[in-house]
């Protein structure tokens, strides 16, 4: 169903969180729950997948993880504080210990000149650790290329973050 490099990633990924008896949770706008779907495409994945959030829209972003309205309306619903906001309200709403976001612009609309479509923010949360983010602007030429790019990068630092 997906690439060889994000199955072989998203089975890296559960292979190492339950050496560690990690939980993974994800909580998704641009790529509509692809992440989780990677990790669930793995046989064995329940063994650490707690759960994922789908908040494609910024009402769901508040109810679903308590991202403030007041947050979005000033940064946007694709920027750094609601990516960072997504993945500790991904960690407060669950049982799992450690939580990607993603937010972005998949395209092939809807970007801005200050957002343009490619534009993508990752944050990754543990409990007890900083949360870490991180601003991509993917240059694929289809909504496809940009969400397939968005998961390498979201199982790649859900990789580092349980190390």
């Amino acid at each position: 169903m997906f690439p060889l490099e994000i199955e072989t990633l998203a089975r890296l990924l559960i292979d190492e969180a339950r050496g560690r008896s990690l939980r993974l949770v994800t909580a998704e706008s641009c790529t509509g729950g692809l992440v989780a779907g990677a990790i669930c495409a793995i046989p064995g994945a329940s063994d650490v997948f707690e759960r994922g959030f789908v908040t494609y829209t910024n009402r769901a972003k508040s109810e679903m993880l308590g991202v403030p309205g007041d947050l979005i309306a000033d940064h946007g619903a694709v920027s750094e504080p609601v990516a960072r906001m997504m993945a500790e309200g991904a960690l407060r709403e669950s049982n799992g210990h450690v939580a990607v976001a993603i937010t972005g612009v998949a395209g092939p609309g809807g970007g801005s000149p200050l957002k343009p479509v490619g534009t993508v923010h990752f944050a990754v949360a543990r409990a007890n650790r900083s949360v870490v983010h991180r601003h991509e602007r993917f240059l694929g030429d289809t909504r496809q290329a940009v969400q397939l790019a968005a998961i390498v990068t979201a199982l790649e630092m859900l990789r580092e973050a349980v190390a």
